[in-house]
This record gives C-alpha cells, structure tokens and sequence, in this order.
C-alpha cells in the first residue's frame, strides 16, 4: 500500500512523491508468533490429554463396548481411598496457604521498605535458604519430628511444607511491594495514618495480585509434593495425594483407566483454582494513581 506525499523543493516547484507506508511494529510477526505459541500449548498439553484419554477408556473387566465411558470415575469412589487422600491434601494446602502468606505479606514489606543492615542481611539469609533444596534437610527434619511426635502426622509435612515455602513467598511479596509507589503510603502519613495502618489500608488493598500469585505458589507447593510425604507418613488414612495415587498405582500397575481416572481427580483443584482467581490477575493495577505530579 502506497501514499502520495506532496513536498516543496528548493525553486517552489511541487513535487509529488510516492511513498510505501510501513507496517505498524506490532503488527509484525503476529500470526507466526501465535502458530509458535499454539504449537508449544499443543505439546506441553499432550501428557494431559493422554490421562484424560485413558482415564475415560472402559478398564479391565468392564463390560462397556464403548469408546469412552465414565465408569472409571465411578469406580475410584468405592474401590480407592480418593476421598481420603483429597482431604488430607486439601487440609495441608489450606493451612500451608493461610501461614504462609499472612507471614510473607508483612515479612516482605519489611524486606521491600526497609534500609539498614539488618534487613540487608535477613534478605541474603533468604536468598540462600531458597537456593537449597528440601532434600537436604529431609533426614534431619525426621528425625528431629521422630523425637517430638510429628512422624506420620499432616501436623509435621504442614509445618515443612510452610517452612519451604517461607522463603519464596517472602521474597515474591517484597518484589510486588516494590511496584507500588511509596509516594501513596506518605500520603497516607501526611493524613495522620501510622506505619501499620497505611500497610493495611494502602498497601495491602492494592497488593492483591501479588497475594494471589504467593498463594498459588504455596498451594501448588503442598500439593504436588511427594518427596515429604512419602518419608514421613506411614498410614495410609494419612497420605496425601501424591502419595496416595502412588501406592494405588503400585498395586493396580495394568488397570491403567482407574489410575487415570485418579489422576484426573488430583488435576482438578489446581486447575478450578487458576480459573477461578484468574480474573484477579492484573499488570499495574495501580499505575495510574500518581499519573497527575
């Protein structure tokens, strides 16, 4: 596509030129980066569909002629402990959830405001606490829990699970806090809020994605671990998914749609999870409110 541009030279004689308009810069590479991120979706959701497919094939002894049928669903219910391995799950997640982030909100506004040598150095402490893996601290955790009780116990893995966590969920809230301006809490100090009441009132208001994202990390955290279970619980009324799902799997090995089927199930809380707060995610929600000094 082409204009006409029309130009004075140095004699005063009009001169017409024609010109090619460039392309707007967003609108290169469009399709071929959409087909891109199409094809990576596409692959990193090929395992998915696959427990999906096979959860919904009828399983060995059915008497099911169809392609796909719902009856292995059915079948957890009454042939597996799902319902208990759900709650056990949902309990730690929960609790692991509620500790964390009402300790790292106030924790990382510490890290995010404050300047002096005792803050510099809780925050090199946590950098170096969240660079060492749980495995690590795995056998002298058990035996420290194996002397005060908390051996097979979701007390004891929710208490890991919430010291694992502590570090990260610091860290993620202090970087959310440093996007807020800090023009908003003077204000706040200049109409006679204290320190305490400007964090809640200001900070902590316009914080909610950051508190969102903190949360998700902490759930999918305890959710999906199997390391911690699997070394210190030992009753099977106390296992937790992960764990749950493995032993199921170890004794039905060939019964593939049951253990799908039980998958699937273990699937579903983080999933309903993100589409539920998804709406609650925004990029600088709060950009604007200085945009008149």
């Amino acid at each position: 596509m082409s204009t006409v541009a029309i130009s004075e030279d140095v004699g005063g004689v009009a001169r017409v030129e024609n010109r090619k308009r460039k392309p707007e810069p967003d609108m290169r590479g469009r399709w071929w980066r959409f087909a891109a991120i199409l094809v990576i979706t596409l692959v990193v959701l090929v395992p998915v569909f696959a427990v999906v497919g096979l959860s919904l094939q009828p399983s060995l002894g059915s008497t099911s002629t169809a392609t796909f049928t719902p009856e292995n669903f059915v079948n957890i219910w009454t042939q597996t402990d799902v319902l208990t391995w759900l709650k056990n799950s949902m309990i730690v997640a929960i609790f692991t959830v509620l500790v964390s982030v009402a300790v790292a909100a106030p924790a990382g506004y510490v890290l995010s405001r404050g300047r002096s040598r005792l803050v510099s150095g809780f925050s090199l402490v946590l950098f170096i606490v969240q660079s060492l893996p749980i495995v690590t601290a795995v056998i002298p955790l058990f035996i420290l829990f194996a002397n005060l009780g908390l051996v097979d116990s979701l007390t004891g893995i929710t208490i890991i699970f919430i010291g694992s966590t502590m570090s990260v969920a610091i860290w993620m809230m202090a970087a959310y806090y440093d996007s807020i301006p800090i023009n908003l809490e003077e204000a706040a100090w200049m109409d006679g809020c204290s320190v305490f009441g400007s964090f809640f009132r200001v900070v902590l208001r316009n914080s909610l994605p950051g508190i969102l994202s903190t949360a998700i990390f902490a759930f999918l955290l305890s959710w999906n671990d199997y390391l911690v279970p699997l070394v210190f619980l030992r009753s099977s009324s106390n296992f937790t998914f992960p764990v749950g799902l493995q032993s199921f799997f170890q004794q039905n090995a060939t019964n593939w749609g049951l253990v799908m089927a039980c998958a699937v199930i273990m699937m579903l809380p983080p999933v309903i999870l993100f589409t539920a707060l998804n709406r609650y995610f925004s990029v600088g929600g709060i950009g604007g409110s200085l945009a008149g000094q």
